[in-house]
């Protein structure tokens, strides 16, 4: 049985991974049947590189996918174009599926963005600068 999942390669605490096909008896980091794409989650927004057809070749031939293979072709938007072509979709329809969710994946990446800023922006309203905070060192003395 074939599966689709992490190959762990880079360095230490520097993990960057290769998307391959592999036989389930084999290890993790060791033999596999062929590199179909790369991960790197260190940097942001994270890098993922997959050869979509390479991916649907095995798919088609019975790999299953792991749970966190699974969830990247998601993030990429090849899962739900795997569905479609398991279900027969006609091409068109199948494009204009497509577009529909890389617009729906727009609008949530927009929303993320100003739901982060205003939480930015309470943050540093909501912040009590220093020097109101504590009174002087010479101002206390003062007072005693």
């Amino acid at each position: 049985m074939v599966k689709i999942r992490l190959r762990r390669t880079g360095k230490k605490k520097y993990p960057i991974y290769r998307i391959v096909a592999s036989d389930v008896r084999s290890p993790r980091d060791g033999r596999y049947i062929e590199a179909v794409g790369q991960y790197d989650p260190n940097v942001h927004p994270i890098v993922l590189k997959v050869k979509e057809e390479r991916v649907f070749h095995w798919l088609r031939k019975g790999a299953q996918p792991t749970d966190t293979v699974r969830s990247l072709l998601r993030r990429q938007g090849l899962w739900l174009r795997w569905t479609l072509m398991r279900r027969g979709m006609d091409e068109a329809k199948t494009q204009t599926i497509m577009e529909r969710w890389q617009m729906e994946q727009a609008e949530r990446a927009k929303r993320e963005a100003d739901r982060k800023a205003r939480r930015a922006a309470k943050k540093k309203k909501t912040a009590v600068p220093a020097a109101e905070a504590a009174p002087a060192p010479e101002a206390a003395a003062a007072v005693s």
